[in-house]
């Protein structure tokens, strides 16, 4: 009886382990925190879309099936600012009204002005950054994109980082101030970026990453925007360079972004900036409407 009762003992305990040992793997699964599910939202660019600053663009990319738009500063030349129609209060309610009424949002101004002029040498930038500043408080905006265009570009005029730096430091200031972020484009790899960003210094100024950037240097896209981590970037134009349809594109996988931007743990706008077929260019519902639609089956489906 003794060595039976211990056997059965022995079996109840061997049991009991295997058990735990069977279900510690689900235990451990359904303590750990859930994954949060990241969300993106589809834009497009006024500019782009062939309405700078004008009150339709708003229904434009209603009809396109985005979420909501980047808008543009207004043209930049050799004026002390931007010609930005937003200054006027009358104006810019209209834009506030109209986004509401279509339950649109308006993701981000552009200072595209600064692709063609330079950010480093222009006597009036301070005035330019507040009047964009200024006008994303109005309207509620909180990220604006800065490139710093071909007359900037770090890589050909390595001369000019001292004052682009110094600059942008003083940027970051301002956006600091205002409680928004202002994303640089560059020329430079990501890991040039990382850096650029460390001599900056500032969390408010960050990259606004352009897919068409990487692919069109023959850089590994994915690599770079591990490389950049997700609290460096604070938006993306995630489009290629005209040609064809971003669903159609052979070197831009979209679900493989997809993975990357989940992996880095970053969610955010996407904005369509290009990616328009080359044979009907000019065709802006249809071109942004089908990349609109793409973008939307892969991170909204």
């Amino acid at each position: 009886m003794k060595n039976e009762t211990f056997s059965r003992r022995d079996f109840i305990s061997a049991s009991a382990l295997l058990t735990v040992g069977l279900l510690l793997p689900n235990w451990a699964s359904a303590l750990a925190p859930a994954k949060k599910k990241l969300t993106y939202k589809v834009a497009v660019v006024d500019l782009m879309i062939l309405k700078r600053q004008k009150l339709g663009a708003l229904q434009l990319t209603k009809d396109i099936g985005a979420d909501g738009v980047e808008v543009d500063m207004g043209g930049l030349g050799q004026r002390e600012t931007f010609d930005n129609q937003l200054a006027n209060p009358e104006i810019r309610q209209q834009f506030i009204d109209k986004a509401k009424e279509l339950n649109l949002e308006i993701c981000s101004l552009a200072m595209t002005g600064f692709y063609a002029q330079s950010f480093a040498t222009r006597p009036t930038y301070q005035r330019m950054i507040q009047d964009c500043l200024d006008t994303m408080k109005a309207l509620n905006v909180k990220v604006a994109f800065l490139p710093l265009g071909t007359q900037g570009d770090l890589r050909k005029n390595p001369e000019l980082r001292p004052a682009i730096v110094e600059r942008l430091k003083v940027v970051g200031e301002m956006a600091k101030k205002a409680g928004v972020i202002v994303g640089i484009e560059t020329a430079l790899d990501a890991t040039s970026e990382v850096a650029l960003l460390n001599e900056i210094g500032s969390k408010n100024v960050q990259i606004y990453f352009n897919f068409s950037n990487p692919l069109k240097e023959g850089r590994d896209l994915h690599q770079e925007l591990k490389i950049l981590g997700g609290k460096r970037i604070c938006q993306i134009h995630a489009t290629d360079e005209d040609g064809v349809w971003l669903q159609n594109n052979t070197r831009l996988d979209m679900n493989k972004v997809k993975q990357t931007l989940s992996d880095i743990n970053w969610q955010g706008w996407l904005v369509i900036e290009r990616s328009r077929d080359a044979n009907d260019a000019r065709n802006v519902k249809k071109n942004f409407g089908a990349n609109a639609a793409y973008l939307k089956s892969i991170f909204q489906g």
